[in-house]
């Protein structure tokens, strides 16, 4: 969910939109992979369907085949404003989380630490984005992609930057929705 997320706010730097045929996706793919033998083992199809679809023999993909070959295109448009996009903020602009999640707390005594279900629009700065980009590209899951938004969100939104609420821990569970902006 998070790491979607994250590749939707990339997506949302793109200047130009994705090949929208089949056809035109599959050519891009396989300029991409450099042939039609790599194209069809990403795929899972044959290689002679892949050259059908490039020479338009094919128009359109059955549901399944044109959701994979949508995701895979979408994996390598333009990634040179992809990584300009990730760079900016996780050097400048930082990233912007919106989420809807239940937050419980560990905190000390006679606080309340009741988990209850937040709305959150939150700015946390470059170093987040970073490190959250970075997780990302070396394969991060989920767990590890969630600890460091809750960690962002316990020090900006909690913790108010360190003011207040200094022994505060925050638990980020129950994830309703999540979106990012850069």
């Amino acid at each position: 969910m998070l790491g979607e997320s994250l590749d939707k706010a990339v997506q949302g730097a793109f200047t130009r939109p994705i090949p929208k045929s089949g056809p035109a996706q599959m050519r891009y793919l396989v300029k991409q992979l450099k042939g039609t033998r790599a194209a069809a083992e990403l795929l899972g199809i044959t290689q002679r369907t892949v050259e059908r679809y490039v020479k338009d023999q094919i128009k359109r993909p059955r549901a399944d085949l044109a959701t994979r070959i949508e995701r895979e295109v979408r994996k390598r448009w333009q990634p040179q404003i992809r990584a300009r996009a990730k760079q900016a903020a996780a050097t400048t602009g930082g990233i912007v989380i919106d989420t809807r999640a239940r937050f419980g707390f560990t905190a000390a005594p006679g606080s309340t630490d009741d988990a209850r279900i937040r709305l959150i629009t939150q700015a946390l700065p470059p170093q987040y984005a970073a490190r959250l980009f970075e997780a990302q590209d070396q394969g991060a899951g989920e767990q590890q992609l969630r600890a460091i938004a809750a960690e962002g969100l316990q020090e900006i939104y909690f913790r108010d930057r360190g003011r207040r609420a200094a022994d505060l821990e925050v638990e980020f569970t129950d994830i309703d929705y999540i979106d990012f902006e850069l």
